[in-house]
């Protein structure tokens, strides 16, 4: 099959890389020595103002507001206020890591509230392949809180604070689609995809490690933790079809997207 023109692709690469649709200012965390802070996300200035009034750790400065130490306390004060004021809407009660602008982790905080503070998250996905180049592809369950009833690729995770990639790897392709990773043949570690992008709850920015591999004849995935309504295996064409209709989510489109690209099936137009 001819490289087919992606235009979809483009257009969901472009969805990725967009600034914010609210103006946000530069969010820091204060460290134990005086006047040392980490950079690690960014905030509307409205909801700056509404943490000073209910007086949270939190200062307004003219960088940029500042959480004050210790940063365990505060930043879970911080995620129980944004919860309780429904800011955020969702509670996880799962701990992500607080990374800075220099990769150093410096905290964790509740995952429910990562964006509405734009912090930098870390995600795992798999490309799972039968030995003819079919794709297993997931249906998200329709009680998802985030793109219910889409599709998706074989897996996808968050990374848990202190947690490795491929611990996450391991332990949510097992959770998710019942495959132990060692059955699995060629698997590779793929290029990442970087999402930067305004979403429902503020501004999404994410780092996916994305990993490849061949299920074995005689192996099909199944769900094991209530988030997928079921899984499909489609050659290129079917896959090119639904990702052009818009039935995949957009980590699953750039995932699967890029795949394709690189195998020769579809080219982006610039």
């Amino acid at each position: 099959m001819s490289a087919l023109a992606a235009d979809w692709l483009r257009e969901a690469r472009g969805r990725a890389d967009a600034a914010p649709l609210v103006a946000r200012v530069p969010l820091s965390l204060g460290a134990p020595s005086p006047g040392a802070a980490h950079r690690i996300g960014s905030i509307e200035p409205a909801i700056v103002e509404r943490m000073v009034r209910a007086r949270l750790p939190i200062a307004a400065r003219a960088g940029g507001p500042c959480i004050a130490p210790p940063a365990a306390k505060s930043l879970a004060t911080i995620a129980r206020w944004l919860h309780g004021e429904r800011i955020a809407t969702h509670w996880r009660d799962e701990l992500l890591a607080v990374v800075d602008d220099e990769g150093r982790t410096v905290g964790a905080i509740e995952r429910g509230v990562v964006r509405v503070l734009g912090l930098a998250t870390e995600a795992v996905h798999l490309v799972g392949v039968d030995p003819r180049g079919a794709t297993w592809v997931q249906k998200r369950a329709a009680t998802k809180s985030t793109d219910p009833g889409l599709w998706d690729t074989t897996m996808g995770g968050q990374v848990a604070a202190g947690e490795r990639v491929g611990t996450t790897l391991m332990r949510e392709t097992m959770e998710e689609a019942g495959l132990e990773i060692a059955a699995l043949s060629d698997l590779v570690h793929a290029s990442p995809i970087v999402i930067r992008r305004p979403v429902r709850e503020g501004y999404m920015v994410e780092r996916i490690e994305v990993f490849r591999g061949v299920v074995p004849d005689g192996i099909e995935p199944v769900n094991r933790d209530g988030e997928v309504e079921r899984f499909e295996r489609l050659d290129d064409r079917a896959l090119v079809d639904r990702l052009a209709a818009g039935e995949f989510t957009l980590e699953a489109t750039l995932i699967l997207g890029a795949e394709l690209e690189r195998r020769g099936v579809v080219a982006a137009r610039p």
